[in-house]
């Protein structure tokens, strides 16, 4: 299965991402999503998983979760928007993580574009970056990865200016 990873568009969907995301089965929002015009553009788009992030409100929130955990083609995920890096995780989800850590932990709201692996917990944390406009970053990335029996492989960074 192709899965897109996302996060922080806050309200923004355009035609660049709608075209690195065209291939993929999934997509993944890892939070601040923006508004339900843009959830409801996604989901019309490709089937969508995702969480709400600290910029949502009530509409967003009512559809996404704070976390979701689930498993896809046998690799167990976490996924929140607030979720920090290896040696670096945000206390809201730093018992989970240790206690029962995933194989895939994916998270957003940083802006900023990072995949570790954390050899500590023995689990691969990837954080998209920002897909939108608003924010600091000066490039707009997503992720796209591939997961079968069990495996990740062919993981790839979509760049676009902001």
């Amino acid at each position: 299965m192709k899965i897109g990873i996302i996060s922080d568009t806050h309200s923004f969907f355009d035609d660049r991402l709608r075209t690195f995301l065209q291939d993929v089965d999934e997509i993944w929002h890892a939070g601040d999503v923006g508004g339900v015009v843009v959830a409801d553009t996604l989901a019309g788009f490709k089937p969508v998983r995702g969480v709400y992030g600290n910029i949502d409100g009530a509409e967003v929130r009512a559809v996404y979760p704070r976390f979701q955990r689930f498993c896809c083609e046998g690799v167990e995920v976490l996924m929140t928007h607030i979720g920090g890096y290896p040696g670096r995780y945000d206390h809201a989800i730093l018992d989970t993580l240790y206690k029962n850590p995933p194989q895939l932990f994916v998270c957003g709201h940083s802006h900023i574009l990072k995949v570790m692996y954390d050899k500590k917990l023995g689990f691969l944390c990837v954080n998209p970056g920002a897909a939108g406009k608003s924010g600091f970053h000066h490039v707009r990335t997503a992720v796209r990865l591939d997961i079968a029996n069990g495996n990740m492989s062919n993981l790839e960074v979509g760049e676009w200016p902001k």
